[in-house]
């Protein structure tokens, strides 16, 4: 935040934007976004992710999810391995583990 300060503040008053990417060391470009912007605009997704491999797979795994939230036995619930070999066994599922474990901690329980 500070370097941005010193950046609008040196082209404010009168150093070009090439020097000033020269004298900070950083891109012309950044310096071109630090006078766009009053404040730092941060990272913005251009598009949402994509799971190819699990997105067939998301209503499935939401319903298990839901249904051991709604019943009362607590040692029946599925585990993130318990999803996945299910998802490989019943289902077809050709992805790795870390995928079913991320959807596991992504979706509200």
């Amino acid at each position: 935040m500070e370097l941005y300060r010193k950046v609008r503040l040196a082209c404010r008053d009168g150093m070009s934007e090439r020097a000033a990417a020269r004298h900070f060391g950083i891109s012309r470009q950044s310096v071109r976004k630090m006078l766009e912007f009053s404040v730092p605009p941060g990272y913005r997704r251009t598009a949402p992710v994509r799971r190819p491999k699990l997105d067939g797979f998301t209503g499935l795994i939401d319903e298990w999810l839901r249904r051991d939230r709604d019943d009362d036995h607590r040692k029946q619930k599925h585990t993130a391995k318990r999803i996945f070999e299910r998802l490989r066994d019943e289902h077809g599922f050709t992805g790795g583990y870390p995928r079913p474990v991320f959807a596991i901690s992504v979706l509200p329980r």
